[in-house]
């Protein structure tokens, strides 16, 4: 008997959002390199086999290359500002003195292992956090992620969308434009090069920046109607309110010598007023969707599945939190057990539990226009 054949859809960008956070907030509860390695395998495996052709996935190798410049920084900033407090010294650099108003700190000097190794666990937990978020923005349609978004939080989400846009459609720019000069019989490579790409770059994207601008004026983005002053005061009041509730909440579950008071009740009070507050604000924005995205099985599963890879390492913290944070005094080398690993596993399912993406934006497409025929399908 042959398998069912799935047809090709894409994936509410909600549940690819929540799965990538829930990986990120796992990266967050550890600096055992054997775990960030795991989270950042299960990551790339999963966008690259479930990331479409648009303009928007082809950004996630940029993400890559922040992740290593953000590991190479934080082992030099320990280089440079003091790396010598160690037990086992690897070299010694000419330390250059600092007058008495600088005490405490240290320009080179000798270099231990163990600060190294501090600092490269710290940068390799922020890279895998970004690559996460970098997953997301490949994976996730910003323009369904939009349209998803409560009507009260339309205009900021608008602003939010075209930023998390900005990267991938970088990368697209100079993609064609390294195309075009190849086309041209352009040789030029390193710094001879950079000035016949960063400028048409950066003209493309002036371009289309205007063009954006120009479509979203045409169809009504940032008007309001007529709002009276106080029903607007009271939506931002209670939607400021319900979130400093949740901040106050989530910190008071967090720190045990908080008051009680302080925790699961305040974040619940917050999360109720910040939840009134968009229900209020929502009703007077009216907008219309075109074939609006809704949450099915594989949606569901793919948001569990990075909901679970976080509650598994929250719940090693509570279990075992060795192994999640190496020992750099005296120096041990970082293991891994079952649990954290199989809560991160859990997350690469994805790759299966989702459909596979339509194929209606061919690879190297003008500006990722979307062939004729299908152009309302994905617009907003």
């Amino acid at each position: 008997m042959t398998a069912p054949v799935r047809v090709p859809r894409n994936l509410h960008p909600g549940a690819w959002w929540l799965w990538a956070l829930g990986l990120a907030v796992a990266a967050s509860r550890t600096t055992n390199p054997l775990l960030l390695a795991l989270i950042l395998a299960v990551a790339a495996y999963v966008v690259a086999a479930r990331r479409g052709t648009a303009p928007w996935a082809l950004g996630f190798r940029l993400y890559l290359w922040l992740g290593g410049i953000i590991v190479v920084s934080r082992v030099l900033f320990r280089v440079v500002f003091g790396g010598g407090q160690g037990d086992t010294v690897l070299f010694t650099l000419p330390q250059i003195p600092l007058p008495e108003w600088a005490a405490g700190i240290r320009l080179f000097g000798p270099v231990a292992v163990e600060q190294l190794l501090g600092g490269f666990y710290d940068g390799l937990r922020l890279a895998t956090m970004l690559i996460c978020l970098g997953a997301a923005n490949a994976l996730a349609n910003p323009k369904r992620m939009l349209r998803a978004l409560p009507g009260a939080l339309y205009e900021v989400g608008a602003a939010v969308v075209v930023a998390l846009s900005v990267a991938p459609q970088l990368v697209e720019s100079v993609l064609r434009v390294r195309r075009a000069r190849r086309l041209r019989g352009g040789t030029g490579r390193g710094l001879r090069a950079l000035r016949g790409i960063v400028i048409p770059v950066l003209e493309d994207a002036l371009d289309r920046s205007l063009a954006l601008a120009a479509a979203m004026d045409s169809r009504g983005y940032g008007r309001r109607g007529a709002v009276p002053r106080g029903f607007r005061l009271l939506t931002g009041v209670l939607v400021v309110a319900g979130l400093v509730g949740v901040c106050v909440g989530v910190y008071g579950l967090l720190d045990a010598s908080t008051p009680r008071y302080l925790g699961l009740p305040m974040l619940g009070a917050g999360l109720a007023l910040a939840v009134g507050g968009f229900v209020l604000g929502g009703r007077r924005v009216v907008r219309s969707v075109y074939r609006p995205d809704r949450w099915r099985p594989a949606e569901v599963a793919v948001a569990l599945c990075g909901l679970a890879a976080a509650g598994g390492l929250y719940a090693t913290t509570r279990v075992d939190a060795a192994n999640l944070y190496p020992s750099l005094s005296p120096l041990s080398w970082p293991e891994i057990s079952a649990l954290p690993a199989a809560a991160v596993l859990v997350a690469v399912l994805p790759a299966w539990l989702a459909p596979p993406p339509p194929a209606d934006t061919p690879a190297g497409t003008a500006a990722g226009r979307p062939p004729v025929g299908v152009a309302g399908r994905e617009r907003v």
